[in-house]
């Protein structure tokens, strides 16, 4: 069974060596009585591969338990033409404010940065507050280009709802998770046995939104947290509901989600959003995966709002080194950063060729920073 976790405000603790060693004991027990050279397990979060590395977790699996990160990178999967968009507004002199993840990502021939670097006006923001201010400080049209998945999308939708200035319009790039997972396990030649969901998202949607994934595709689905032993018992519990052939959904992460989750949330998230189809970079066109403005908020709607010529931002388009990344195979689970010819040699953090290695939160510059399977006997990793 799998080990609880002592979540007793008083005396939380999520970094007990001696526990992660009792949690990678029972996950290589449960590994054995699956008795397969290999499992495959997919979770769906930047921040969960940022854990999962900056602590060597994978050092205490099994060698046969493959631990793989889907989609789960916001600014990876931002599609080419949405940065086109942005990038297009910025050279047409529209002021431009978004997260600074998203500053190096390229287009089809340059990123927010390449025009910032030309005299764009492009200002780096941590959140939709601070684009509200600059709208506010300013006279100029401000575009806040608005990316991530359905945890920032909240906040971009609450502070529509609050009201901002009428200079500030939102060129939405948000991005929705569940289908996303749809299309990771159903593509050929997918071995993923078993899905390992973010708590914060869930926080959000709660954990019911899976439900309906595991009925369809008879996988089951573990919502974790993100301290060391968070991750490792919801991978112990993955890995038994695996071996025991039980397609459900189990919540490890209830001192933050509920089955329900955040009500509030998803009624502000919905009444300024709609789901859409579109593309997420190197992946697929992704049915309900994009978030849009509704029709009653298309006045502040960038795409309504401005005319937006992209050929000012696809003018040029060099083939050169990014036809040889292999970020959207490594998003859908099918490659590691090791297995890209790039990885730490022509694209490293200081010179990224995808959208893997520019982001915090993407796979390559995570493996870049702290290793894909680095040392537990680093002091202090634990």
């Amino acid at each position: 069974m799998t080990r609880e976790i002592d979540t007793d405000a008083s005396r939380l603790r999520f970094r007990d060596p001696s526990e992660a060693r009792a949690l990678g004991a029972s996950i290589a027990r449960t590994f054995a009585q699956i008795g397969r050279e290999t499992v495959t397990l997919m979770h769906v979060c930047g921040s969960h591969e940022q854990a999962i590395a900056r602590f060597g977790l994978r050092a205490v699996l099994p060698r046969g338990v493959d631990v793989v990160m889907g989609p789960g990178c916001p600014v990876c999967v931002t599609d080419v033409p949405e940065v086109d968009e942005a990038v297009a507004l910025a050279r047409a002199g529209v002021r431009v404010a978004t997260y600074g993840d998203i500053l190096r990502v390229c287009g089809s021939a340059g990123s927010l940065a390449d025009a910032q670097a030309e005299g764009a006006r492009v200002d780096v923001v941590y959140g939709v507050a601070e684009a509200v201010e600059i709208a506010t400080r300013c006279d100029d049209p401000v575009v806040f280009f608005a990316t991530g998945f359905e945890t920032t999308a909240v906040a971009t939708a609450a502070a529509l709802l609050a009201g901002t200035p009428p200079n500030l319009s939102v060129l939405s790039a948000h991005k929705y998770v569940p289908p996303a997972m749809e299309i990771v396990a159903g593509i050929p030649g997918s071995r993923v046995e078993g899905f390992l969901a973010a708590g914060h998202a869930a926080t959000i949607t709660g954990s019911a939104v899976f439900e309906g994934f595991v009925e369809r595709h008879r996988l089951p689905v573990v919502v974790a947290g993100f301290e060391p032993l968070d991750l490792l018992a919801g991978l112990a519990k993955l890995l038994e509901l695996v071996r025991d052939g039980r397609a459900e959904v189990a919540n490890l992460y209830p001192r933050c989600v509920t089955r329900e989750g955040n009500r509030v949330a998803q009624e502000k998230l919905w009444r300024v959003f709609h789901p859409c189809g579109g593309g997420w970079r190197g992946i697929a066109q992704i049915p309900d995966g994009n978030l849009r403005l509704r029709d009653e908020w298309k006045h502040k709607d960038a795409r309504w709002r401005h005319p937006i010529e992209i050929a000012s931002a696809t003018a040029g388009a060099p083939e050169g080194l990014a036809s040889r990344c292999r970020c959207g195979q490594i998003m859908a689970g099918l490659a590691k950063p090791t297995d890209c010819e790039l990885f730490e040699a022509a694209c490293t953090a200081e010179t990224p060729v995808g959208a893997c290695m520019v982001s915090s939160e993407g796979t390559c510059r995570i493996w870049a920073q702290y290793g894909g399977h680095p040392n537990l006997a680093v002091e202090g990793v634990l």
